[in-house]
């Protein structure tokens, strides 16, 4: 295999976001959670996420395929990152149980034998009864649990829907309209509003940089994009290789953001009605096809690689600097283990680069 073969990106398939103290890695429908746990250890979880649309027709349909698939991403990412910080939910104090002891008088101790032995039978049909009504109740509990569960996302994502529509569409919209009397172009002050909107999204990436969790929170979405460049280009996964990938990945969340912002610049130059309500409700009615127009871009330029690709790619590297910090090795580690519990790198790596763990030494030299 040539040198340039071997140094080329490759397509994985595998993505992830960062939790709180970990990192989630979805391959197809199974996701893996990773999470330090307090004790220092790290917990793994793996499941399986189906879809809204598992299995559909349309998930194959371009453009539109990608509203679909950012829904499903923000239900697994908030679920994920829910699940993230039970691992970190104080436990309630248990009172220690105070047992006392008595003695017991052995003429007292033989009259209970009989007793005894006579309730023996009559307490084992009582708890096999109790058992299964018992197995019931935890059956009943879990469908309602999860019942609750589903209610409580749908209301969390809806929110942070609505919240982003108004911070991201909304608020731009307004402020570039009290330009109006100064800009009297439509089409300028549309490339105003999207100004508006990509300064507005980079004032709320670099205020919520400043807390403290959420440095952590970046620092393990950089151990993620490392993990995953460390495969894509070749390299076994360990802790020396990842720490020495790029933090920043053209699949990356923050990127389709971007693109999201961009082409919506473009979009709404078609937008032509003069009565404000209209072209609010156009542009919120327009964002899913917007979010297809991106994911598709997104998806293409995270599976090819030429001139064309890396300068669109650029901006959303650029952007990532923002939402992405330097890993430590213990980040990387609990990247590694989320990878590895949905992922099979090594056969990855002897399927799309024809070489072993083992041979990774030789190739390191043959590539200097």
């Amino acid at each position: 295999m040539s040198k340039e073969n071997k140094r080329k990106q490759h397509y994985s398939g595998i993505g992830g976001q960062a939790v709180i103290e970990g990192i989630m890695m979805k391959n197809k429908e199974e996701y893996s959670l990773a999470v330090r746990k307090p004790d220092g250890s790290i917990a793994v979880e793996k499941k399986t996420y189906k879809g809204i649309l598992s299995g559909s027709g349309i998930l194959k349909v371009p453009f539109l395929r990608g509203v679909f698939v950012f829904i499903d991403s923000m239900v697994l990412g908030i679920k994920t990152i829910n699940d993230s910080a039970a691992y970190f939910e104080e436990e309630p104090g248990k009172d220690s149980d105070i047992k006392l002891t008595e003695t017991v008088p052995e003429t007292e101790t033989e009259n209970t034998e009989t007793e005894n032995t006579e309730t023996e039978n009559a307490e084992t049909e009582n708890a096999e009864t109790e058992n299964t009504a018992k197995e019931k109740k935890v059956e009943q509990k879990a469908a309602g649990d999860k019942r609750r569960e589903n209610v409580q996302m749908g209301f969390v994502v809806t929110l942070s829907l609505a919240i982003a529509i108004g911070l991201f569409t909304v608020l731009p919209f307004y402020l570039s309209r009290l330009l109006k009397t100064v800009i009297l172009n439509e089409s300028v002050l549309n490339l105003v509003e999207g100004l508006f909107r990509i300064l507005i999204f980079v004032i709320y990436l670099r205020l919520i940089a400043c807390m403290k969790d959420m440095q952590r929170v970046f620092m393990y979405h950089g151990a993620e994009h490392k993990c995953i460049n460390c495969i894509e280009h070749g390299r076994p996964l360990n802790v020396e290789n990842v720490m020495r990938s790029s933090r920043q990945h053209r699949r990356c969340g923050t990127s389709f953001l971007l693109y999201v912002m961009l082409i919506s610049i473009f979009v709404f130059f078609f937008i032509s009605v003069d009565n404000m309500g209209l072209k609010l409700l156009f542009r919120v009615l327009l964002i899913p096809v917007i979010a297809g127009i991106s994911y598709e871009i997104l998806s293409f330029a995270g599976k090819h690689s030429n001139g064309f690709v890396r300068a669109l790619a650029a901006p959303g590297l650029w952007m990532q600097k923002l939402t992405t910090r330097e890993p430590d090795a213990d980040m990387a580690e609990v990247a590694i283990a989320a990878v590895e519990a949905v992922f099979d790198w090594k056969k990855y790596l002897q399927d799309e680069f024809g070489y072993d763990e083992d041979d990774w030494k030789d190739y390191e030299e043959s590539s200097d």
